[in-house]
């Protein structure tokens, strides 16, 4: 089924004119002006979704992982609530020197293969990932990674894309040289990453999604978009989801 959606969206959804990239090469161009995007909804809807997880979340001294950390946007609220160490990982290198332009002693690493082959087991306490998790084409190996790099009693925080809209043909796009370009995404259903993260000892312990609705038209209105407002309204466009590995009281 899944598969059937995705050669859907490939011979039919994406427009002819919208160049479709690979997120290290994608990523690596958008980086440029990544953080200079004022009114980019999903970028506002991230930052509403992700802080309100956060708030309710312990991270002081902790061990976190940022998994697709980009330039950085959640480092300030992350590195604030006091964790014993913060480590970004990204496949765009572009992405990752403009985060450590932001904060110089930062530890990053570049994403080479989604297994972190180079990652010893329980490295982590946590791991956070922000607008990411579509970009990964092997769901179910890349869970089985972040589960063995994290302790046992660790937690993951999730956010993304919903996969309903991405199934429908909504995509992550930006303009480079007068030209739409798109990430390539691949739609994993949110109950299947709880499945997967599940055979692992990892129980869902909270989960949100966001709908597009009135509050958000403005948004499609100064981008000339409201046909694309009209074709997704009452879709959910992003979700979070929240896990715990061991006792879960």
């Amino acid at each position: 089924m899944i598969a059937a959606i995705k050669n859907y969206i490939k011979s039919h959804v994406v427009p002819s004119h919208v160049i479709e990239k690979g997120s290290a090469e994608a990523y690596d161009i958008w980086s440029a002006n990544y953080d200079d995007q004022p009114g980019n909804l999903m970028i506002d809807l991230d930052e509403q979704l992700f802080s309100n997880m956060l708030h309710n979340t312990n991270i002081s001294n902790k061990l976190v992982a940022d998994i697709g950390c980009g330039s950085g946007r959640h480092w300030s609220k992350l590195l604030g609530r006091k964790p014993m160490e913060l480590t970004g990982f990204d496949v765009s290198a572009g992405m990752l020197s403009k985060l450590k332009g932001k904060f110089p002693e930062s530890n990053v690493k570049r994403i080479t293969d989604d297994l972190f082959s180079d990652v010893p087991d329980a490295s982590f306490d946590m791991i956070v990932s922000t607008l990411t998790v579509a970009h990964i084409e092997d769901i179910d190996a890349a869970m089985q990674a972040w589960s063995r790099i994290l302790k046992y009693d660790a937690e993951i925080m999730i956010t993304d894309f919903h996969p309903r809209i991405l199934a429908y043909g909504g995509q992550r796009t930006f303009k480079h040289e007068h030209k739409s370009i798109a990430v390539k995404n691949y739609v994993h259903p949110v109950f299947s990453i709880v499945e997967i993260l599940q055979r692992y000892d990892f129980h869902l312990t909270g989960q949100e999604e966001l709908i597009i609705d009135e509050t958000m038209k403005h948004y499609y209105e100064k981008q000339n978009a409201l046909p694309v407002y009209n074709k997704y309204k009452g879709f959910p466009v992003i979700y979070g989801i929240y896990l715990k590995r061991g006792d879960v009281a």
